[in-house]
This record gives structure tokens, C-alpha cells and sequence, in this order.
């Protein structure tokens, strides 16, 4: 079970990928939480609608830059596009450190290098992304991917609290002394790849609507389309961990930086199971799993916001991890599996723009309800808004493909079945190639 878990892993460029992305990604959320812990505790009289603005400066340029970024990922080198950003993002935390090691950080310095970082990731992200594909043979891609994607979000989980730990333990302009030796550490492992080994994709040709081929190739996707969708509220209104957890444990519970690196650590505990959950996968996931998984995170959400103690909103943080990974490490995977290699930039683009681009919306927002009428409620609003829209999407996915359910007994636990049945390609000159067929085997069982 280990080795096909982690099956990818026996090529030596995916090995070391594996180990720079996992430790550039931790960085660039640690990061991130730094900035947030500094905006709210030193720059601020712990102020949630500034820690929302500090974190809608880090993702809105992944909003408005991602398309033009995946053109970059279906052009570019990517191996030499990722070197350039960890040191891009390497020079930042060099920045972040001088500032506030030297007293001299203001809360506009904050938002700026926010801002930049958010620039770099932009632009990071899809290539990050689609990059895997050039590691493995097409055998082992379904596991490398769900690693990446594993890896990726894992970080996101598990940079909190690593960030809250390191705050905690020697303040946090070191933080960013430390993320700047991570960064040069990435650089070191994806330049001793050997480029004989890689498997490069085929770059998109230089045409003119490119974006626009994209975005129609969504639109005759209806499996895409869900993804999309379910996942961009989520984001929005729901996986805000930096800001809720920062919240909770200094305005809730009245907690510090310790308490507050013990929170991601819990949701690292959840994230590491649904990491492995992830890798163990020998077929591509369904949309089903991604909503499952959706309604499974609101309902975790919900319950944390009413835990009366810190030790028990701490345990409840557990299945938060484990739900939230689940989510959009298949919605991750079933997006790069299930699309044309040459158009894999744009997608992955376009989906880290919903992913991470509703952020710059939700987290003012967010900020601002969790300070006017408590964490907890802010908790609840983005727990309705993912169940919400994860019950939608059902409804509609089961009256489009008119899926049969069927409980059967596997061993000693039941078990649902869903059913789709096989249908004919659409007319539509996009969804006739790809939308019929990747629908059914998304859609099924």
C-alpha cells in the first residue's frame, strides 16, 4: 500500500521536485501568515479588517494575472520560469526581514510586499502546477499529481503552523530569514534535475485567443464548470485559516503565538491524512468526491465555530484539515487529468484564479464580520456558504446526469454506489472532444 501511496517518488526529478515544493510552498505560507501575525498584533490593535486587506493584496494579482500566467506555463520553460520565481520570492522575504528586523516596518510596507508576492505567485502557480507532468510517465502521473497537489495544499495547512511555531519560538522577522534559505533551497533542488529525464510538453504556439480557447473549453466542460464553482466558494467564504485562526485564538480564546502554531499544526494532522488519501488514488477523482468532501469541510466548519474551549475548537481543527485537503486535492488532480496537455496551463490557470482569486473578496469580508460580530460567526457564514453551494451542485450534476444511487455492503461497512450512464458526445465542437467522456468517468462510480 506504500509503494503505490508513493509510486512517484522511485523517479529521481520527481523525488527531489517533491522535496523542493513541498519546502518553497511551506515557505510561501508561512510567509504569508507572518505578514498576517504582524499586521494584526504589532501594526494593528488587532484589527481583522486589516489582517482581510493584507490578505486580499496577497491573492488579487492571482486574480487578475492567472490567465496571462498559464499562457506563460504553456510557452515557457517551465523548470526555468520556477527557478526565477522561489528567487523572486526568495528576495521578498530577504525584504520582509530587514524591515522588521530593523524596526523600521510600517503597515504599508506590509501591504506592498504583499501585493509583490502576490505578483510572483501569480505567476508561479501554474507553472508549479502543470510542471509535474514532465516528471513521471503517463503510468504514474494520477499518483504524482495527486502528490503535487497533496504537497501543495498540504503546505497550506501546515505553513500556519509552522509560521505560528516559529513566531512563537524567536519572533517573526526571523520567519522570514528562514523562508529566505528555503527558497534558495528550491532554486538548488530544481536546477540538479537531470534535463535529460524530463519529459517536456509541448509548448502552445504564439496565436492570437488563446484566453478566449480556454475559457471556451470550460464552458463545454459541465464537470469543470462544478469544480470551479464549488471549490471558488469554498475558498472564498470558507478555507481562511491564516485569518479565522489568528482570530480565534487571539480574540476568542485570548490565546498568543503559541497557541496559535498549535491550531495549523492540528490542521496539519488533518491535511497529512488526506494527503495520503489523495496519493493512494490509482484513477483520476470525480466530481463526486469533490463534493462530498465540500459538504463533509462545511459541516467540520460549522461544528468548530461552536466548541466552547480552545482545547476542543483545537480538536476539531483535525477534520477540518482532513475534509478541506480532500476538496481540492481531487479538484486539483481531476482538472490536470482530465484536459489536453497543451491546454493544461490555462486551465490549471484558470482554476487557480477561482481557487485563490476569490480570496482578495472573501477575506475583507470575512475580516470584517469575524471583528463586527465575533470569529465565530464568521466561522458559521463561511461554513452555510460552502454547504450551500456544495448541495447546489448536486442537485444539478444529478439532473444533468440522472445518476442511479444503490447502497451495497463491502465487508463490514455499506457503501454507496452511484451509477452514471454512458452518453454520446455533445455537438458542441469543444465539449464533443473532451466534455462527454471526462464527464462519465468523473461523474461515476
Amino acid at each position: 500500500m506504500a509503494s503505490q501511496t508513493f509510486a512517484s517518488l522511485r523517479h529521481p526529478n520527481y523525488r527531489l521536485w517533491f522535496a523542493a515544493a513541498l519546502v518553497a510552498n511551506v515557505g510561501v505560507w508561512a510567509q504569508r501568515v507572518g505578514q498576517d501575525w504582524i499586521v494584526l498584533t504589532h501594526l494593528t490593535d488587532n484589527s481583522g479588517t486589516a489582517v482581510g486587506l493584507s490578505v486580499a493584496l496577497q491573492f488579487l494579482p492571482v486574480l487578475l494575472l492567472s490567465p496571462y500566467a498559464g499562457l506563460l506555463a504553456d510557452r515557457l520553460d517551465r523548470r526555468k520560469l520556477l527557478m526565477t520565481t522561489q528567487a523572486l520570492h526568495g528576495l521578498g522575504a530577504v525584504v520582509l526581514a530587514v524591515l522588521v528586523l530593523s524596526g523600521a516596518v510600517e503597515l504599508w510596507h506590509m501591504y506592498v510586499l504583499a501585493a509583490v508576492g502576490g505578483c510572483i505567485s501569480a505567476i508561479d502557480n501554474p507553472a508549479r502546477a502543470t510542471f509535474v507532468s514532465e516528471l513521471v510517465p503517463d503510468d504514474d502521473l494520477t499518483n504524482a499529481v495527486g502528490l503535487n497537489s497533496a504537497s501543495f495544499n498540504t503546505a497550506r495547512l501546515v505553513g500556519p503552523g509552522v509560521a505560528g511555531l516559529l513566531i512563537a519560538a524567536v519572533g517573526p522577522g526571523w520567519v522570514f530569514v528562514i523562508n529566505a534559505v528555503t527558497f534558495g533551497l528550491s532554486i538548488v533542488a530544481i536546477a540538479a534535475m537531470n534535463p535529460r529525464a524530463l519529459r517536456v510538453l509541448p509548448a502552445a504556439p504564439r496565436t492570437r485567443g488563446q484566453l478566449r480557447a480556454a475559457v471556451t473549453y470550460v464552458r463545454g466542460r459541465g464537470d469543470l464548470q462544478v469544480i470551479m464553482i464549488v471549490v471558488g466558494v469554498a475558498t472564498m467564504f470558507g478555507l481562511h485559516f491564516q485569518l479565522i485562526s489568528a482570530m480565534m485564538a487571539r480574540v476568542e480564546f485570548g490565546m498568543g503565538a503559541g497557541e496559535f502554531g498549535l491550531l495549523g499544526s492540528a490542521l496539519a494532522v488533518g491535511s497529512l491524512a488526506g494527503a495520503l488519501l489523495a496519493a493512494r488514488r490509482t484513477e483520476p477523482p470525480r466530481v463526486r468526491v469533490v463534493l462530498g468532501a465540500a459538504i463533509a469541510f462545511a459541516i467540520a466548519l460549522a461544528t468548530s465555530a461552536l466548541m466552547p474551549t480552545f482545547e476542543l475548537y483545537l480538536l476539531s481543527a483535525v477534520p477540518i484539515g482532513l475534509a478541506s485537503l480532500t476538496m481540492i486535492t481531487s479538484a486539483n488532480a481531476a482538472l490536470q487529468t482530465s484536459v489536453e496537455p497543451a491546454m493544461r496551463g490555462r486551465i490549471m490557470a484558470l482554476y487557480m484564479m477561482v481557487f485563490l482569486g476569490g480570496t482578495p473578496v472573501g477575506s475583507p469580508l470575512v475580516g470584517w464580520i469575524g471583528e463586527t460580530f465575533g470569529p465565530r460567526t464568521a466561522v458559521l457564514v463561511g461554513a452555510a456558504a460552502t454547504l450551500a453551494v456544495a448541495a447546489a451542485a448536486w442537485v444539478w450534476a444529478h439532473r444533468r446526469w440522472r445518476p442511479t444511487y444503490r447502497i451495497t455492503r463491502a465487508d463490514l461497512l455499506p457503501r454507496l454506489e452511484i451509477h452514471h450512464p454512458v452518453r454520446h458526445p455533445l455537438p458542441h465542437p469543444v465539449a464533443a472532444a473532451a466534455a462527454a467522456p471526462a464527464q462519465d468517468r468523473l461523474a461515476t462510480t
